[in-house]
């Protein structure tokens, strides 16, 4: 489109101000000015894009006069030339163009973005009343409309989704790239609590027998461990003087024993009675803050070296760690709601399982592990492991034909009974925290803590000053509930330094970080 048809649809173009076109220069730079009362659309959104509402115009003013013009889509938006200095530019239809203009010698003069859309102005002002405290930029381009800025919380995000799609109407996409303002912390609660419980019974018969007339010929039975020695007597004169019975000390807890003559045999016997009870509890409480989107771990352990054989008699080492350990991936959702990826683990070196190689003994690890993916509230927990095992080991030993027999037969067979129990539980507490204001207000487990001098060590037997029990363990702070939407736990805020009289009264509700 030549400028000279453009002028000639300016009904208030005269020749006069054609003629004068080429002189006229303009000592500022091009800017644009609203067309009527009431339009105070910014000319441009930060990008050098020129915004309009649809059905509005805007009047351009050019640093120097123009010779030709160009509209690459005059469905979206048209032109309308006031002077060779001066232009209309207004929306049709929501959707994006560009307008260029040149003067002689084919200098740009003027270059613009042009984007059309429906209550632009509008939106900006909605979403400065309905979030003061939030700052969002709408962006049209291309038939949807693009959020940017931060948010005070995650939820204003769906909220101010909600509130351009209702101006702008259901045809118009609306994207969505908000951040909230301070970045969100989350604390990991867990809690591996385990119980095993052994009980073990046994009964070991022993028994040794010899035929006390024979002269020659010996004859014995025995049964289970060697219960002892029996040794016949004898005087100066080598004449038989009576029968020594020894006993040999029994394994287990008590061994009673039992020796004599019985039908012209010398009978040796001894029972073995052992019961063993243990009850082992194991507790690890580890806690983790982490960013929300962000992986984070926790180690409190060690690594134990692996030998490994390569090529050539070469021994290479590998470390496997064990402990406990933590790793999870928080991500805070619109709605205040955390979704977590966990995986906790608790592991110790056991001798049950150790293998040697070369002479090396390398121990094995026990493990109590889960790992699992869950969303929840600030401050509810959910047990995401747990077992419960019970085992029992009944065993009989005896001698054929011989233990069967009724009454007699139980001095020819033993028995055990063992039992094991196991009680496992694995439970997630997420907490939505922020931090303290100063590093003062956060007690450590030191503070107090100070060396016994010489006379509390030899005279009170003291190791050193304990410490400070009446200042508070640091205990993190959880952030209120998010504007709009209370949180799925239903968790009021708790304040900084309240956490103590909140404990006081209710000793029974969690909290998270550590306890006192």
């Amino acid at each position: 489109m030549s400028l000279r048809s453009l002028l000639l649809r300016a009904p208030r173009t005269s020749a006069f101000v054609l003629m004068l076109a080429p002189l006229l220069l303009a000592p500022s730079p091009a800017r644009s000015a609203p067309s009527g009362p009431g339009d105070s659309t910014p000319a441009s959104d930060g990008s050098g894009a020129l915004e309009i509402n649809t059905g509005r115009a805007r009047l351009i003013t050019l640093p120097r006069p123009m010779t030709d013009l160009f509209v690459a889509d005059d469905s979206i938006a048209d032109v309308q030339v006031r002077s060779p200095t001066q232009l209309y530019i207004f929306g049709k239809k929501p959707g994006e163009t560009t307008v260029s203009a040149t003067g002689r010698g084919g200098a740009v003069v003027y270059a613009a973005t042009v984007r059309i859309g429906n209550n632009l102005d509008s939106i900006g002002r909605m979403l400065r009343l309905a979030m003061p405290e939030a700052q969002i930029v709408a962006t049209p381009m291309n038939g949807l409309i693009l959020l940017t800025g931060t948010i005070a919380a995650p939820d204003d995000a769906a909220e101010a989704e909600r509130l351009v799609q209702a101006y702008v109407g259901k045809d118009t996409r609306i994207i969505s790239r908000l951040k909230t303002a301070t970045p969100l912390q989350v604390n990991l609660q867990v809690r591996i609590a385990e119980v095993n419980r052994s009980f073990v019974k046994q009964i070991g018969v022993n028994l040794l027998n010899r035929d006390a007339n024979s002269s020659g010929f010996v004859f014995g039975i025995a049964s289970g461990r060697n219960a002892g020695s029996i040794d016949k007597l004898t005087d100066a004169a080598g004449l038989p003087a009576g029968t020594r019975y020894t006993f040999n000390p029994g394994t287990q807890r008590t061994t009673l024993g039992l020796g004599g003559r019985v039908l012209g045999m010398d009978l040796l016997s001894a029972i073995d009675l052992g019961e063993s009870l243990g009850q082992v509890a194991t507790l690890a409480n580890p806690n983790l803050t982490a960013l929300s989107g962000e992986t984070a771990t926790f180690l409190a352990g060690g690594e134990i070296p692996i030998p490994l054989a390569s090529g050539f008699g070469a021994v290479s080492v590998e470390y496997k760690q064990y402990g406990v350990s933590l790793a999870y991936t928080p991500t805070v959702l619109s709605d205040g709601r955390i979704s977590l990826r966990v995986r906790p683990e608790v592991s110790q070196l056991s001798s049950v399982g150790s293998v040697t190689i070369s002479g090396t003994s390398i121990p094995a690890l026990t493990t109590r592990r889960a790992e699992t993916t869950l969303e929840l509230g600030s401050g509810q927990s959910m047990m995401i492991g747990g077992l419960l095992s019970n085992s029992r080991d009944n065993s009989i030993e005896k001698t054929p034909w011989l233990g069967d027999l009724p009454l007699i037969g139980s001095l020819f067979r033993s028995n055990a009974f063992k039992r094991n129990e196991t009680e496992l539980v694995i439970i997630i507490t997420p907490y939505l925290v922020k931090p303290v204001n100063s590093p003062s207000e956060i007690a450590l487990p030191t503070d107090g803590m100070r060396p016994a001098n010489d006379a509390e060590r030899v005279l009170l037997g003291r190791m050193g000053g304990g410490g400070d029990t009446s200042t508070p363990r640091p205990v993190p702070t959880m952030t209120p509930p998010v504007q709009g939407r209370p949180m799925a736990a239903e968790v009021a805020p708790v304040p900084h330094g309240a956490a103590t009289a909140l404990s006081a009264k209710k000793k029974n509700m969690p909290t998270p970080g550590f306890s006192e």
